[in-house]
Order: C-alpha cells, then structure tokens, then sequence
C-alpha cells in the first residue's frame, strides 16, 4: 500500500518564497519518530540524511533511551515546535513506552497545533498496527501486565488505531529502502 500524502504538500522546500514565514512558526519542518534499536542505524539515518541534504530542517532523536523513562520535555517541544511528523512503525515500535508516549505528544499536536502527520509503516503492514496484531498485540499486553493501568494502554491502543487509519507509505519487506526514502523527499520538492 502506497498511499498518497498530498497535504503535506505544504511543506516548501527553504528556496520557495513561504520558507521565511514556515522557519518563523516551526524551529523544525520534520520530527522523527522511530524505534531505534529497529531503525536507528539503517533506515532512519539514511532518510534524515537525505531530507537535511534537501533543506529540510528534521529533528531526530541522537540519544539511546532508556527504557521506563518518561518523554522528556525537550522531545516534547521539538515535537510542538514541528510542522511534521514522521512517524516510522517498525516491529518493535510498540515495545517502546517511549515511543507510544510520543506518539500520543505528536496526536495532541495535531489537533491542538494542525500539525501534519505520516505514517511510514517500515517492514510492518498498515493492518497490523492499526489492529494491533503480532508483535504489537504482544507488546501491549507486557505493557498491561507491566503497568495496571488498561486506561493508558486503551490510550495507546486508540492512538496506533487514529494514526494507522491516516494516508501514509508502506515499504514491503523486499523493496528497495533508498527509492522509498526518495518518495518520501519528493513530497517537499
């Protein structure tokens, strides 16, 4: 499934006319967020490299987290301080407290700031997230079992729901990872 994500159109690269007015609103055109240990040292490097080497001005996360920790109110900025999100589900996103707490940071900016959202689903399929199925459904339920609370795990099951039903690009097990990031670029040429 590759869909299209017209609206984040928006985003002009710095040589267009509206980039004064976007650097004046946003400290940042695209946060990433990612499962590190899945994608850090591949995927992610690689389209960071090529978004900046396009003038996009993205923030990505360069330190290893610890687990149990809360999102830190730096990340929480960057996040509010955005325009975009690129959010990239990969196996053991849902393993990552961090990364659904993010996800629920960058949800509460999109209704609250019309801060534009896309998924990548990296390896996994939309279906999978959205219903919460294999590594996802097994992650959650450690969460459960880990944290009593069904109220903050419901929260994120309904965030990875919301997010895994909006327009995004999915990259298959055997694609070619340097053409998809080249789709992703092509969204801000």
């Amino acid at each position: 499934m590759t869909s299209s994500i017209a609206p984040l159109g928006v985003l002009s690269s710095p040589s267009s006319s509206n980039s004064s007015s976007l650097t004046s609103q946003w400290s940042y055109d695209v946060f990433l967020s990612f499962r590190g240990e899945d994608t850090r040292n591949n995927f992610i490097v690689h389209l960071y490299k090529d978004l900046h080497q396009n003038g996009i001005n993205t923030y990505m996360d360069n330190e290893e987290l610890r687990r149990g920790e809360k999102i830190s109110p730096a990340l929480q900025k960057a996040i509010e301080e955005s325009k975009i999100s690129i959010i990239v589900f990969s196996e053991n996103y849902a393993s990552s407290t961090w990364c659904l707490d993010e996800l629920m940071k960058i949800l509460e900016c999109k209704e609250s700031k019309q801060h534009k959202v896309l998924p990548v689903f990296y390896k996994v399929e939309p279906s999978t997230v959205r219903h919460q199925k294999s590594s996802f459904k097994e992650a959650l339920a450690r969460h459960e079992e880990k944290f009593k609370d069904d109220a903050k795990v419901q929260r994120w099951k309904t965030a990875l729901k919301q997010v895994a039903d909006l327009s995004g690009l999915h990259l298959k097990i055997n694609e070619n990872e340097s053409e998809f990031i080249q789709k992703i670029v092509q969204e801000w040429e």
